[in-house]
């Protein structure tokens, strides 16, 4: 499998620290009783007690006060889109890669075809729910996204693609995710490091909370400003593979 950022741009040193990173907290939940099933390699990896820390996301203030997320399509994250569902939340969930023009399912609990649990998961979602343009989302509560590996200052890493900063941009500018908007995720204990220890480029999604089957991680949020799509540090490559890209593009 190709690595994700292999087409990636920035600072050499900065992508070289954060693949770095991920190749290190892969190799660590490969121990017995971490992952799961089909592995943590070149992956959000899916891991044992997602369940628990979901339900741990659940009693959080900030996840009753919500109505509508947007969350990650990864596996790791689906208990999270099954609660939400479960507690009469609508949720986005994104297209993997970004790849159709509407991209954007819209879960929402009061036209379920099947369970929630069956309607969170990618599959589902393909099969019965709504693709939904940027344009026809409603303003977002609480984010969720996927993580390779989370610090505790609120610094995120991804696979590398870069989608997840994608996904928050584009309903950054439509005005969906505004400043106050919190951003969450659930991870496994061993994906969490230190202060400090995840590099950072000004796109970065910054993290208000880190989830573990153990513990909440609330991270103290510096002032925030609206993310905007960085052309300059898109590949031709990572464009032409985003029918939305290339839309909005073409319109510009």
């Amino acid at each position: 499998m190709a690595r994700h950022d292999h087409d990636a741009r920035g600072p050499a040193e900065v992508l070289a620290g954060k693949a770095e990173l991920r190749e290190r907290i892969w190799s660590a939940m490969g121990a017995p009783g971490i992952t799961r099933f089909p592995g943590p390699d070149n992956r959000i990896p899916n891991f044992v007690g997602a369940e628990r820390a979901a339900e741990r996301l659940r009693d959080h203030d900030a996840w009753r006060r919500a109505t509508t997320l947007k969350a990650n399509p990864d596996s790791p994250q689906l208990p999270v889109r099954q609660r939400a569902l479960e507690d009469g939340k609508r949720v986005y969930m994104a297209v993997p890669r970004l790849a159709e023009l509407d991209p954007f399912f819209l879960l929402d609990p009061a036209s379920l075809q099947d369970t929630p649990r069956k309607s969170a998961s990618i599959k589902g979602a393909s099969q019965s729910a709504q693709r939904v343009a940027v344009s026809d989302l409603r303003p977002v509560d609480l984010v969720i996204t996927g993580c390779v590996a989370v610090s505790e200052d609120g610094a995120r890493l991804g696979k590398g693609g870069g989608f997840s900063d994608l996904e928050y941009a584009l309903a950054s500018e439509a005005g969906l995710i505004g400043p106050e908007t919190l951003v969450a995720t659930t991870v496994h204990d061993v994906q969490v490091v230190g202060a400090g220890e995840i590099p950072r480029v000004a796109h970065d999604v910054q993290l208000d909370l880190i989830v573990t089957p153990s513990r909440v991680i609330r991270c103290e949020r510096p002032a925030r400003v609206a993310k905007t799509i960085r052309w300059d540090e898109l590949s031709e490559e990572k464009i032409a593979a985003i029918p939305l890209l290339q839309a909005m593009r073409a319109e510009a």
